[in-house]
């Protein structure tokens, strides 16, 4: 017998309300193409570089309307290195970039859900995959050796990469990091159904990135 007879809603309804409410909201922002979230990327990681990031303190008013609901103007996939922290490096505030990240910016069923979901519901349009220089992930994967525990996982993910980029003249780990940013991007732009419709729609844009950590920059790769 239940014994809190009034409670029947099941996870998957409580999602579905969840998802709704806040699909509601990212409508009633504006949106902002691909090309204009690239161009607000650039610009604040420029400010980043030149040290004049922008004041963005969150009053109590930003936070109670952000409770309401969120919108980001764009999808970052990031490694979970200390050292690299999109909004700081894109000089952006709360609600700003929807941030997924991992050791060494890594694609699985998990991440590519939770793209379709800021793609889907909150619009967002813009998608970057971003590696970074020295990355350890890639690092180990070049060296090769038996990797302990669920690590395994992240170097045999990384293995195609690290094929390519061993055929390639110049540094291995530079260009490791080049390749699985751009396999990456290529991959989510081609992942059926929500992606792939969307960006042969022209309604989202999947681009490669690198952050350099000792500069600050990010370079945005063809």
């Amino acid at each position: 017998m239940n014994p809190f007879p009034f409670i029947r809603y099941s996870a998957t309804t409580i999602l579905v309300i969840a998802l709704g409410v806040i699909s509601m909201a990212g409508d009633s922002a504006k949106s902002v193409s691909p090309d204009a979230a690239l161009a607000r990327l650039r610009e604040g990681n420029q400010r980043f570089v030149a040290g004049t990031l922008s004041v963005r303190s969150s009053p109590n008013e930003h936070r109670a309307e952000l409770a309401k609901g969120q919108h980001p103007f764009a999808i970052v996939v990031a490694c979970a290195d200390s050292r690299l922290s999109p909004e700081i490096i894109f000089d952006q505030g709360l609600g700003d970039l929807f941030v997924i990240r991992n050791a060494g910016n890594l694609l699985d069923d998990h991440v590519i859900g939770s793209i379709e979901y800021a793609v889907e519901h909150l619009h967002a349009e813009l998608i970057v995959v971003l590696g970074h220089s020295q990355c350890g992930a890639v690092t180990a994967a070049v060296a090769g050796g038996e990797a302990p525990g669920h690590l395994k996982s992240i170097m045999a993910s990384l293995e195609s990469s690290v094929a390519m980029a061993k055929k390639k003249p110049g540094d291995t780990v530079e260009n490791a990091v080049r390749i699985n940013a751009k396999l990456s991007a290529a991959a989510l732009a081609q992942t059926a159904p929500i992606l792939a419709e969307a960006a042969k729609a022209g309604t989202i844009k999947v681009v490669a990135a690198r952050y350099d950590l000792a500069t600050g920059q990010v370079e945005f790769l063809r």
